[in-house]
């Protein structure tokens, strides 16, 4: 059985972000809900283009989820940072082990969640400071796993972050062939 992952799509969303996450995960067989904050339809993204959702998030949380995955943008970061559903999604998946990830602006969801302290991590650059006076320890890298919180810098990294995540959740060799496949 695939795993399940839900990538919570809120209006602001960065579109890279977003779209290439959802894309290379399901290159990599997994079972990608694409969830609305404000029900299934059009969500639109920080730079106008508009996206679908495929479910609400409340009914794409109802089934068990082996990760969840949160695109930037400083618009969909604010809403997903300010909804209780998704701090509350964050909370129980880091407590049952499972992975949460994090690109761009995101990683301040996990902040509010309080899931920053001591871990390394990193993040846009104009969120940085934000995620270190939380008790993150900021890195420079692309991609940054600890434990079972990756994040990622921005737009630029996503197809690396999407590669990260898929292999934590299929393995490195189908990860590896998904990253052959597209050129990578």
């Amino acid at each position: 059985m695939s795993k399940r992952v839900v990538v919570p799509l809120a209006e602001g969303v960065e579109e890279m972000e977003a779209v290439i996450v959802i894309d290379v995960l399901r290159r990599a067989g997994l079972e990608v809900v694409v969830a609305g904050l404000d029900g299934s339809g059009p969500v639109r993204a920080s730079r106008g283009v508009t996206l679908m959702a495929e479910l609400g998030l409340e009914e794409a949380l109802v089934q068990p989820v082996d990760a969840l995955v949160l695109p930037g943008g400083m618009g969909g970061m604010e809403r997903l940072r300010s909804d209780e559903r998704v701090i509350s999604a964050v909370q129980s998946l880091l407590a049952g082990g499972q992975l949460v990830a994090a690109v761009c602006a995101a990683p301040l969801v996990l902040v509010r969640a309080g899931a920053v302290e001591g871990r390394r991590m990193t993040c846009h650059p104009s969120v940085r400071d934000e995620l270190i006076a939380a008790g993150a320890v900021a890195s420079d890298a692309r991609v940054v796993q600890d434990g079972t919180v990756l994040t990622s810098l921005g737009p630029g990294s996503s197809v690396e972050f999407a590669l990260a995540v898929a292999g934590e959740l299929v393995g490195a060799e189908r990860a590896l062939e998904v990253s052959t496949a597209m050129c990578v």
